[in-house]
């Protein structure tokens, strides 16, 4: 079975979530290779997470459910999907 990586875009709910705990609870949650933040407008800052994880059925909705249940997190988008060699 073939890996993939996958970028997700997660959003908090505002600019007064604090991102260091929210970046701990991302990565008890899902286990990322990455995190990497994006500063969005006034203040707002999106976390990008990186992931690698096996191209199964089913995986992809796993952990963006995962991902969305966390407290402070109002949005999460697929950003970027792409095999790994």
């Amino acid at each position: 079975m073939a890996q993939v990586m996958v970028i997700f875009k997660v959003m908090p709910n505002g600019t007064e979530v604090n991102l260091d705990n929210l970046e701990k609870e991302i990565k008890a949650a899902v286990n990322p290779e990455r995190i990497n933040r994006e500063p969005i407008a006034f203040g707002l800052i999106a976390l990008n997470v990186t992931t690698i994880m096996e191209d199964t059925e089913g995986q992809l909705e796993t952990i963006e459910n995962k991902l969305r249940t966390i407290d402070g997190v109002s949005e999460v988008e697929v950003i970027k999907i792409t095999r790994t060699l």
